[in-house]
């Protein structure tokens, strides 16, 4: 399996480099050769400091950039060479097509490494029009394009995913919700059982109050015969 061609073209025209800044941009041009991307950015950013409309200064600097993985900084600054070269009226078309062909090339590259993909696409297809023959963009297409087809499965994935658990939870609810709804019922029932158990039980009150009373009925109506009885025996002992 191959992977992405990266490939960083340079800007290396002193013709259009200002005078202040070409000695700057010649140091940082060595050190990147030397792979010193550090010093070679400290080269490029004090050379653009001189003069920060040179397109070989940003340019430059964002391949440095882009070698230390500092990858949204280095599409900064190839944002801001690409303003450079289409504000220059200086260049032939063929000059200024070349210039943007790499220039697009590298603000691929820059988005692929952020796995913006679709941005990629686009970058490299705009390359392609100002360079149809550059085979090494043209790759970087192809595996952008695949690269992004698998990030849209991906995510139609994780959207199928979450439906479904969207769905899980939505019918957990709905069972809870419905569990709730049961107990609830049983509860009211249980609660309209109630009142025929209070009413039965104040009956057997009642009854047993009643029972109650007729036992103590009887006990005084016994008492009082026993009495009258006893009354009666003690009247005749006196006459004899």
């Amino acid at each position: 399996m191959r992977f992405l061609l990266i490939t960083l073209f340079m800007s290396c025209c002193s013709i259009l480099l200002a005078q202040q800044e070409a000695t700057d941009v010649r140091r940082g041009n060595k050190q990147y050769n030397d792979s010193n991307y550090t010093e070679a950015e400290v080269n490029y950013r004090r050379g653009l400091s001189k003069n920060d409309q040179s397109f070989e200064g940003h340019f430059n600097l964002g391949d440095a950039l882009f070698k230390q993985e500092k990858y949204p900084e280095a599409l900064e600054q190839y944002t801001q060479a690409e303003k450079l070269l289409k504000a220059n009226d200086q260049l032939s078309k063929g000059q200024l097509d070349s210039r943007l062909a790499e220039t697009y090339h590298n603000i691929g590259n820059s988005l692929y490494a952020q796995q913006q993909y679709d941005k990629a696409v686009a970058a490299y297809q705009q390359s392609l029009r100002h360079n149809p023959k550059d085979n090494d963009t043209r790759y970087n297409l192809v595996k952008a394009m695949q690269q992004l087809q698998q990030q849209q499965n991906q995510q139609q994935n994780q959207n199928q995913e979450q439906q479904q658990n969207q769905q899980q939870n939505q019918n957990q609810e709905q069972q809870q919700e419905q569990q709730q709804q049961e107990q609830q019922q049983e509860q009211q029932n249980q609660d309209q059982q109630t009142p025929p158990e209070q009413n039965n039980e104040q009956m057997d009150k009642e009854t047993a109050e009643q029972i109650l009373q007729a036992l103590e009925q009887d006990e005084q109506e016994t008492q009082e015969k026993l009495q009258r009885q006893q009354g009666k025996k003690r009247r005749v002992e006196k006459e004899w």
